[in-house]
């Protein structure tokens, strides 16, 4: 970041390790370069800082939100991003498949059928991680 974090970012970048983890969020600052740090600041204050800090939606509200607009856009790997997260957000996976039938009826059947195939992609993996610890 240039030369002072502000109190915003500071904010920002606590919301995102809550939301999306620490190794992701990790991983995001270790690739940042010169060329995408004015854009990864951009998103950590005011998509992190001002949007998903506001008090006036939990942290789930804002997952199910997010995750039907994303469907919604065919943001596809913002989608499989945003599901991983529900593990921090509290959406169920019957959230994530109610906000995709929205998504069906008001952005249309094949951006939502493109999501829920994303969607149980990352529950399979997840599941898969989660079976794969339990035997060890």
């Amino acid at each position: 970041m240039a030369d002072t974090e502000t109190d915003r970012h500071r904010l920002g970048m606590a919301t995102r390790r809550a939301v999306l983890g620490d190794a992701h969020v990790d991983r995001a600052v270790a690739n940042m370069t010169e060329f995408d740090e004015p854009f990864q600041s951009l998103i950590t204050e005011a998509a992190w800082g001002h949007v998903w800090s506001r008090p006036n939606f939990t942290k789930r509200e804002r997952s199910i939100v997010t995750i039907a607009l994303l469907a919604a856009l065919g943001q596809d790997e913002e989608v499989a991003m945003h599901v991983r997260a529900t593990a921090n957000t509290g959406a169920s996976r019957e959230d994530v498949r109610e906000a995709l039938l929205h998504v069906a009826i008001y952005a249309g059947v094949p951006a939502a059928n493109h999501a829920i195939k994303i969607a149980r992609r990352v529950y399979n993996e997840v599941d898969a991680a989660r079976t794969s610890e339990e035997e060890k």
